[in-house]
């Protein structure tokens, strides 16, 4: 179907997939920002817990506390290494019905999550094969969706709830990537294509991954790989809030306790540069014409009209502080400022 709409694919974590249609990376980016787009992400994995011992397992495995949710909700949370406390993957919880959760890592590392998730009282299954995860992002997404699956389009953010779509179990959560509005919609394989016609029939334009990652971008949020991964703890990202201190052990908790007690090394911060080249992975970040840091993701803000970037600088650097960055040899002026470069627009009827 993604050939059939003419998009340029390329391979990602495994899979094949879709980097953008012939209206181009810029126009798809927009449509999220003003309407309503979609994105197959059935390359996200999808580990099915089951079990009156499932809570325990992911209160074990994973940073965050899922007692301060609940059945019909969702939850960010991490995978941490048990030597350094360095994020193995971020995932999302969608917790289901009491004793079912729907754990969802990055399309690389499912099989390093569901190892994390033997235990007693629980059963963990990769069900990835058997469905497929469109995602529906916008300030019109649920205008949009509403036509297709009135109560999916009526989920809370961050709900997560179950209906009957043409006879098929559709799973939907309100939940995203783009720092806008939206929901994901989990649907049996084979319903798939039905779902994603229904979709672009009620206007959603499709996008690919080249949006996804500047949609991402312009809202501050972290790419495994990127801005998490090997070395990189929570804390250091600016994610502490994912991590619940307050519940018993958890895989990583004592190498993360010591960092928080020692104070991090480095810390993630947000550049806006003068110009429209964008700062890129692996150039450096200067203060006083000195090496301060190193940007891991930049690109091209379609919003701001300027380069961004994220980037792993000195703790003592703020919001505020003027930096330049080595663009190749060329040290672009620029400035730390807060995150999301771009806040989410007020979500339209």
């Amino acid at each position: 179907m993604h050939r059939a709409l003419g998009a340029k694919l390329v391979p990602f974590g495994g899979w094949e997939m879709p980097l953008a249609y012939p209206a181009g990376t810029l126009a798809e980016h927009r449509s999220c920002r003003s309407d309503a787009v979609a994105f197959d992400v059935s390359h996200l994995g999808t580990v099915e817990v089951t079990g009156p011992g499932g809570f325990d397992l992911l209160q074990q495995a994973f940073t965050n506390d899922l007692a301060k949710i609940g059945p019909g909700r969702a939850q960010y949370t991490h995978l941490l290494d048990a030597d350094d406390a360095s994020v193995l993957d971020d995932i999302i919880v969608w917790w289901v019905s009491d004793d079912v959760f729907h754990v969802m890592p990055n399309a690389s590392n499912t099989g390093r999550v569901l190892g994390a998730l033997a235990g007693a009282g629980a059963t963990a299954a990769d069900v990835t094969a058997q469905r497929a995860v469109l995602a529906v992002q916008g300030p019109s997404a649920r205008r949009r969706l509403g036509s297709v699956a009135p109560e999916a389009a009526a989920v809370a953010r961050f709900g997560v709830s179950q209906l009957d779509w043409q006879g098929e179990i559709l799973t939907v959560a309100g939940t995203g990537y783009t720092g806008e509005d939206g929901v994901e919609c989990s649907i049996p394989a084979h319903a798939g294509p039905a779902f994603w016609e229904a979709l672009l029939a009620a206007g959603v334009a499709p996008a690919g991954l080249g949006a996804r990652d500047t949609l991402r971008l312009e809202a501050g949020l972290p790419l495994h790989g990127h801005e998490l991964g090997p070395g990189i703890t929570p804390l250091q990202a600016g994610l502490g809030w994912v991590v619940g201190w307050g519940k018993g052990d958890f895989r990583g908790r004592r190498p993360l306790e010591a960092e928080r007690g020692r104070g991090v090394h480095r810390r993630l911060r947000g550049i806006v540069v003068e110009g429209r080249q964008p700062p890129r992975e692996g150039h450096t970040v200067l203060i006083d014409g000195k090496p301060s840091g190193t940007v891991t993701s930049g690109n091209f803000s379609p919003v701001l009209g300027k380069g961004i970037a994220l980037a792993f600088v000195s703790p003592d650097v703020v919001p505020g502080t003027p930096v330049e960055v080595d663009i190749r040899g060329r040290a672009t002026a620029g400035e730390v400022v807060p995150l999301p470069f771009v806040g989410r627009k007020k979500d339209q009827p």
